[in-house]
């Protein structure tokens, strides 16, 4: 037993084997109707959704319909298949897809891929006196309608977002990609789930070598269960320690469409709404789907005012805890009056003040997400307002930092894309625990620290910092007209590319009026 235990430990695939039974072991079909049926019935023991239908399509044919009735339109099956079999006319032959009339129809010997289509939504006919069953591909079930995003509104662009059917959002690609180009290439992942995940991009601007990249990372991917993409995420990512995403994930058709014709890579995760984007660069967490729909002045404005936002969200209280604890002298005096009358009664140091702070406006910033939406913002608003001034009479903080939470609180919500921001968050903390213990000189060490980390960071052997470049400055630090992005960013190594021609800047027709 200890020799088994040992080799288990060793195999952890092999471990997962033991630990999940699983019925459904592979099995061929037999020609006996009734031996199908019992087998089958012994695999999905106390299945109410389970459906056999019995019916002749001629004096020597009996078929066996068998479908889960959760994963299906029953409307198709009752007008497309069961109709056309139970009218009777010995003209046509005796197989079913001879009579029904619905369009993908497939064949299989395997009772394991029987069962496996049976849970994707498709509907089984075993005839008999044939070891062959047919597959009517019979999706259906319930399904939200396509709304916008709340976790990315925007004021001007789409309104559609993606939806947990993974067909509908594959369709919301192809209506806005329409060209053979666009690959999607199926795969399935979870042993118990069997969860269908679609890799989508476009042949000749992708570069192959991150396709071939992803669809290893993916394939490799061993449990017995995926629940949402974000399992995915984690499986596939390339460094799993660090703050910051390398998987970029969104509720938008849009920004999957246009970062495709970047280059990039999506994957559709079945049962959920976030598509995630590969190869991800800290560039695509601070650009918002909205930049590319205003126009480019302030598109350009906006984007400066969001870095410099982020910029307040990771230094702003790490800045004010080490110049009031080791750099007094670098205060105006004025300045430093107002502060230190300020903290007077307060009983804590500015560092412990400070995290206090930070963490009593996390928990508000919690709370106000998981209660109910009516409430929610209320609780948060309120909360903050009254925590805040009752600590400040109470003596127990003082409000230059309430002040400098808010403020930094405020900039963390200017990041558009929320598990970029998360990681910003993250890293107020260790910055203000350094410029507490070591004041400027922690802040120094701090920053070079994230430098050297973001530098240093890969997402699908990408470098973190692509592409920062003197010839991709017109979508990095300023947005250029669309009209004067001529080539598509490098992503990867590709090949510069382009994606329109030169000279199409507008100007009037001088001499001529309208």
């Amino acid at each position: 037993m200890r020799r088994l235990r040992k080799w288990l430990r060793s195999k952890p695939n092999a471990r997962l084997e033991q630990e999940v039974a699983f019925p459904e072991e592979s099995f061929e079909l037999a020609y006996d109707l009734e031996q199908n049926e019992r087998k089958l019935r012994q695999l999905f023991p106390n299945c109410s959704d389970l459906v056999f239908r019995n019916v002749r399509l001629n004096a020597k044919t009996e078929c066996l319909v068998v479908y889960l009735t959760t994963l299906v339109d029953e409307q198709v099956i009752e007008e497309h298949i069961l109709k056309p079999l139970l009218a009777s006319s010995e003209s046509l032959k005796p197989y079913p897809e001879d009579r029904i009339s619905v369009g993908k129809i497939e064949r299989t010997k395997q009772g394991q891929e029987l069962v496996r289509q049976l849970l994707h939504g498709y509907t089984a006919i075993l005839t008999s006196m044939n070891e062959q069953a047919w597959l009517v591909r019979t999706n259906g079930g319930k399904q939200r309608s396509l709304e916008e995003p709340s976790s990315e509104p925007v004021i001007r662009g789409p309104r559609d977002g993606f939806i947990e059917n993974i067909s509908t959002n594959m369709g919301l690609l192809r209506s806005r990609l329409k060209t053979s180009t666009l690959r999607m290439e199926a795969l399935t992942v979870g042993r118990l789930t069997q969860t269908q995940v679609v890799i989508s991009y476009l042949e000749g601007i992708a570069k192959q070598a991150v396709v071939d990249e992803v669809r290893e990372r993916i394939a490799r991917i061993r449990i017995d269960g995926i629940i949402d993409s974000s399992y995915i995420e984690e499986f596939i990512e390339d460094c799993p320690y660090s703050p910051f995403p390398q998987v970029h994930s969104t509720e938008r058709p849009d920004v999957v469409a246009a970062e495709l014709l970047e280059g990039r890579v999506a994957i559709l995760v079945e049962n959920t709404p976030f598509v995630l984007v590969v190869p991800m660069t800290l560039m695509t967490g601070v650009q918002a789907s909205e930049d590319y729909y205003i126009r480019w002045p302030i598109a350009t404005f906006v984007r400066w005012i969001r870095f410099l936002f982020i910029s307040i969200a990771i230094f702003a209280p790490p800045l004010y805890v080490a110049i009031t604890t080791f750099h007094q002298e670098m205060i105006p005096t004025n300045l430093v009056i107002s502060i230190a009358s300020s903290r007077e009664a307060v009983p804590f140091p500015a560092l412990i003040e400070a995290m206090l702070m930070e963490i009593i406006f996390e928990a508000l910033r919690e709370a106000g997400i998981r209660l109910p939406k009516q409430i929610g913002q209320a609780v948060s608003i309120v909360g903050a307002l009254v925590i805040g001034q009752a600590a400040v009479l109470a003596g127990i903080i003082s409000a230059p930092v309430v002040i400098i939470v808010s403020i930094t609180g405020i900039a963390a919500f200017t990041i558009p894309r929320y598990s970029f921001a998360n990681g910003i968050r993250l890293l107020r903390f260790p910055m203000l625990f350094l410029a507490g213990t070591l004041g400027l000189y922690g802040i120094v060490l701090g920053f070079i620290a994230i430098l050297l980390h973001v530098t240093s960071l890969r997402s699908f052997g990408v470098p973190y910092f692509t592409p920062i470049s003197f010839g991709s400055i017109k979508d990095i630090f300023i947005r250029a007209p669309i009209w004067a992005k001529t080539l598509r960013p490098q992503i990867a190594g590709s090949e510069p590319s382009y994606r329109e021609p030169e000279g199409q800047q507008p100007s009037p027709r001088r001499g001529k009026r309208p």
